[in-house]
C-alpha cells in the first residue's frame, strides 16, 4: 500500500472509530451481566448515591455512562446512582466547596494525585483496603498498586484504567529530512544520541528549504501538558522527578540539569515561556514543527477531528532515553469514596466499585469507556481497534507514578516556572535552586 493511501485510510479509521466507540458504549449494554451472586452487598435498603466524574474519556459522556449505570441498576435495583460531570477547569473548586459545605458526593472518578495526595491527605476519603483483598486486586500491576497507596497504609482509590503519555513526530517530515534512520520504527523508541542527530538533521533540512521554524517546542506558559516536558527531561539522561519513596523532589539532580542544558543549547529546540501545550500541539498539527512533546492516543483522535487539514502521518514515539528503556509519565484513574459518615452509603458505594471492577464484562466496558487500558493483564481488549493496538506498545514503558509526592500541586507550578526561567535565559543551575524540595 502506498504511503498516501495508508495515511488516508488511517485518518478515516480514526474518525470512524470515534463514532463506533460512542455507539458501542451506548448500545452494547442491553443485557446486564449476572454477577449479583458474586458480590455480597448485604441487606441493603434503597440507597441513593452520587458520583462526580471527571472527563476521563467517555466517562464524561452522559450517554455512555448512562448505559453502564443502567446495567448496574438492573443488577442492584436498591442502589441508585446519579452522576454529575465535572471538568478540569472547575472540578477542584467544586470539590473544595463541597467539602466546606459538608456536601461531598459519595463516589468520585479521578486519579491518585487527587484521591491520594490531595483529598486523601486532607482526610476526606474512605479507606478502601478491603477492596484490595480480592483476587482482582491481586492481579493489578505493582506500580499501579503503589500509586493508590497512601504512606499511612490506607488505600483511597481503586483503579480502573491507565495510560502512558508519549510524544509524536511528523513521519513525512522525518523522511524528507533523512531522519528516519534515527528512530526504531518497530518499538517506537530512540536514544538520546539519535534524538540529537534527528533534531540536527531536521533543523538543517528546514534551513536548506528556507524555513525559519523550530523542530520542537517546549511549552511552559502554564502546567498544561507538563507530563510531556517532565518525561522528556527525565528520560534524556536517566533522571527522575522524585526519590523512589516519593518523599522529596530530585529536579536539581545532575542528570536533569544536563538534560535541561541540552534542550536549551540544542539548535532546533525552543523553550517558549509564552506557549501552552495547546499552542505546541497546534503548531505540530499545522506542520510548523516536526515533533510534539504532548501526545497520547486521545490526542490523535481529538486532533484528527479538530484539524481537518492535518495531512501527514502522525507517528507516536516514546521519549528519547540514554537508558535501556524509556520510562513514560503515566495516568491512572479510578474510584474513590468520600467519607460522609453514612455506613450504608459507603457499603453501597463499595458495591458499585466491585461491580465495575470484579467482573470482566462490566470492567471491560468501564475501561473501554475511558479510552485507556486495563490496570491488570486482560490481553488486548482493543483487538479489532488498529489505533488503540498501536498505542498499546507504550504501556510496558509506564514508569514511576510520582504524582502522590507531598506538595504535588506546588511542584507542578514550580516545574513550568522553572522551564520558563530557563527559556528566558536563566542559568540552569541557578533556576533549579528555586524548585521546592520538601523533606
Amino acid at each position: 500500500m502506498n504511503e498516501k493511501k495508508y495515511f488516508v485510510m488511517r485518518k478515516i479509521y480514526v474518525l470512524i472509530s470515534v463514532l463506533l466507540s460512542a455507539a458501542l458504549l451506548s448500545s452494547c449494554g442491553s443485557k446486564a451481566p449476572d454477577i449479583e451472586s458474586e458480590i455480597d452487598s448485604g441487606s441493603m435498603e434503597d440507597t441513593e448515591l452520587t458520583l462526580w466524574a471527571f472527563p476521563v474519556g467517555n466517562w464524561g459522556n452522559p450517554t455512555a455512562v448512562g448505559s453502564m449505570l443502567a446495567d448496574f441498576h438492573k443488577a442492584y435495583p436498591d442502589i441508585h446512582v446519579t452522576v454529575e460531570y465535572l471538568n478540569y477547569d472547575n472540578g477542584d473548586e467544586r470539590i473544595r466547596q463541597a467539602a466546606e459545605d459538608r456536601n461531598l458526593p459519595d463516589l468520585v472518578l479521578e486519579g491518585p494525585e487527587r484521591l491520594v495526595a490531595g483529598w486523601g491527605e486532607n482526610g476526606w476519603m474512605v479507606d478502601l483496603s478491603e477492596l484490595w483483598e480480592s483476587d482482582t486486586a491481586d492481579a493489578i500491576y505493582d506500580n499501579v498498586r503503589e500509586a493508590c497507596h497512601h504512606r499511612n497504609g490506607e488505600y483511597y482509590v481503586f483503579p480502573i484504567c491507565m495510560s502512558a503519555h508519549c510524544m509524536a513526530i511528523n513521519y513525512d517530515m522525518f523522511k524528507e529530512a533523512g531522519a528516519l534512520q534515527y528512530i526504531d520504527e518497530e518499538t517506537h523508541t530512540w536514544t538520546t544520541e539519535d534524538f540529537i542527530k534527528a533534531v540536527q538533521a531536521l533543523n538543517a533540512y528546514g534551513t536548506a528549504q528556507g524555513q525559519n521554524r523550530s523542530v520542537g517546542v517546549i511549552y511552559c506558559k502554564n502546567q498544561s501538558g507538563d507530563q510531556g516536558t517532565r518525561a522528556l527531561v527525565n528520560n534524556l539522561y536517566g533522571g527522575s522527578f522524585t526519590d523512589a519513596e516519593h518523599t522529596f523532589y530530585t529536579v536539581d539532580s545532575e542528570e536533569n540539569k544536563k538534560a535541561l542544558r541540552l534542550l536549551y543549547d540544542l539548535e532546533g529546540i525552543a523553550i517558549e515561556p509564552s506557549y501552552t501545550s495547546s499552542d505546541a500541539i497546534d503548531l505540530f498539527c499545522k506542520k510548523e514543527t516536526a515533533m510534539c512533546f504532548c501526545w497520547n492516543v486521545s490526542m490523535e483522535v481529538q486532533q484528527t477531528i479538530n484539524h481537518p487539514e492535518l495531512n501527514f502521518e502522525v507517528f507516536p514515539m516514546a521519549f528519547p532515553t540514554s537508558e535501556a528503556a524509556p520510562e513514560l509519565q503515566g495516568g491512572i484513574w479510578g474510584f474513590g469514596i468520600f467519607d460522609n459518615g453514612s455506613e450504608e452509603r459507603i457499603t453501597a458505594a463499595k458495591t458499585f466499585i466491585r461491580y465495575m471492577t470484579e467482573n470482566d464484562v462490566p470492567y471491560t466496558r468501564a475501561v473501554r469507556a475511558s479510552s485507556y487500558w486495563p490496570v491488570r493483564d486482560m490481553g488486548n481488549i482493543y483487538e479489532n481497534d488498529m489505533l488503540m493496538t498501536e498505542y498499546s506498545i507504550f504501556m510496558p514503558y509506564m514508569g514511576d507514578y510520582y504524582q502522590i509526592t507531598p506538595e504535588w500541586s506546588e511542584a507542578r507550578t514550580a516545574w513550568w516556572q522553572l522551564l520558563a526561567k530557563i527559556g528566558a535565559g536563566t542559568d540552569v543551575s541557578e533556576a533549579v535552586k528555586d524548585f521546592p524540595l520538601p523533606e
